[in-house]
């Protein structure tokens, strides 16, 4: 895992890119499952959580934030509920809630 030392060099659109496709994999690895989008525009999404299976179209449940906030609660600088009521996560439908699974640098 990253540090946090390590996140404050990232200073290129590459390195961010990199970071946050990093942390989105490993979310992928520690919530398996398709039922929840996670949106972190424009690097990457991925579909996490357990429970019911989306194919097409727009997924029931979706969260999206920006790079900065997926960085800093993947590695702890946030917690989930500290960033949805700041507003910078959306999130809606059910199974949105990561707090179980966050931050993703200390497990």
């Amino acid at each position: 895992m990253l540090t946090p030392d390590q996140l404050a060099g990232a200073t290129t659109d590459a390195d961010t890119k990199a970071l946050v496709k990093h942390y989105l994999a490993v979310l992928e690895d520690r919530a398996p499952g398709r039922s929840v989008e996670v949106r972190v525009p424009p690097y990457a999404a991925v579909q996490v959580v357990p429970g019911v299976r989306h194919t097409r179209g727009t997924p029931p449940a979706v969260i999206e934030t920006d790079a900065e906030t997926w960085l800093a609660l993947a590695t702890g600088r946030t917690t989930w509920h500290q960033a949805v009521d700041a507003g910078s996560v959306r999130a809606s439908g059910e199974r949105t809630d990561l707090s179980a699974y966050l931050p993703l640098e200390t497990r």
